[in-house]
């Protein structure tokens, strides 16, 4: 075969399987698509029958909520499963962080998963009990600093959201608390108002009615701005800079998913997301909707591993 004859036989290969991508894409969906998450009643479970519920009419097929376990086991099955865009993730921020605190994850969060879009975001609140003598981000800094080690924060297991937040808030305040680890929820919300320990990074529906009742004291959010959830409080950035911490929900495809059905999906996602009626009902879920492209949710998911992963190097975290 002559060289021009080489390279119009390599150009007629990929113009075909160019041409049976785009064809599969426009043929997509033709059966039901399947939905991956965590344990029924669980955030992501919610969010996943959210998202079911509101793409499942402009995709024309009825999508599938299939409940695994917690942690990393539903990401793991996703990425495993084949690019055909009939399996979706529906997760939260545990799919990048988790992976960090394992010494053999089971996926690459980048490698294995192709984001779609980011669907909601919840700040965490910094909430402090009534009886410590803080009324602000820079009070409670300066009673840090004052008192090395004498003040103790909650949290949950390594790698939680709170946990993160509160070594993050240690490491960029240049301050020195006790954490406190909690097994259980419940117990964990028993002694911050009783007082046993003094301050935590919490999600706003875990203590939004203890903050009302006067059992908490809110001081600031976690997201990078004041939030519309709260506008009467100040970022802890204002007095931290670059200091960010919450949960975030989105939605991934395994790798390798055709980029057509991908962006396909984004639309119908971000149409969904724009709707009065859902900001409204996210707003009541005490979350703000984001939506945003496949790019942009990629480049948040690497900046926040970047910065989870310079915390483990700094504080010594480990898996437990």
């Amino acid at each position: 075969m002559s060289k021009a004859g080489f390279f119009s036989h390599v150009i007629s290969a990929g113009a075909l399987a160019c041409g049976a991508g785009l064809a599969h894409a426009q043929d997509f969906p033709n059966k039901p698509i399947r939905i991956v998450t965590t344990v029924i009643a669980g955030g992501s479970d919610t969010m996943s029958r959210l998202v079911a519920q509101g793409i499942s009419s402009g995709l024309g097929q009825q999508i599938i909520v299939d409940n695994r376990g917690r942690g990393t086991i539903p990401s793991t099955a996703v990425s495993r499963a084949p690019p055909d865009g009939y399996t979706l993730l529906v997760h939260n921020t545990a799919v990048w962080i988790a992976p960090l605190f394992q010494k053999a994850p089971p996926y690459d969060a980048v490698r294995d998963l192709a984001p779609i879009a980011a669907l909601t975001r919840a700040p965490s609140l910094l909430v402090v009990h009534p009886s410590l003598p803080a009324k602000s981000v820079k009070d409670l800094v300066a009673l840090a600093r004052a008192k090395p080690g004498a003040l103790n924060f909650s949290s949950g297991a390594n790698g939680d959201i709170s946990h993160i937040a509160g070594e993050l808030f240690k490491s960029m305040a240049g301050i020195n608390m006790v954490r406190v680890p909690y097994a259980s929820g419940s117990i964990e919300a028993a002694d911050l108002i009783s007082g046993q320990v003094q301050l935590t990074f919490s999600s706003p529906g875990s203590v939004g009615s203890h903050i009302k009742s006067g059992k908490l004291r809110a001081l600031a959010v976690g997201s990078p701005q004041p939030s519309v959830l709260f506008p009467e409080l100040p970022a802890v950035a204002a007095s931290v800079p670059g200091f960010q911490a919450g949960s975030l929900y989105g939605v991934w495809a395994p790798a390798k998913t055709p980029e057509a059905i991908v962006r396909r999906f984004n639309q119908e996602i971000v149409r969904f997301l724009n709707t009065s009626e859902t900001k409204k009902q996210v707003l009541g879920m005490q979350m703000e909707t984001l939506g945003n492209s496949p790019d942009e949710f990629a480049n948040m998911i690497k900046s926040e591993i970047s910065r989870v992963v310079k915390l483990i190097k700094d504080t010594g975290i480990t898996a437990e």
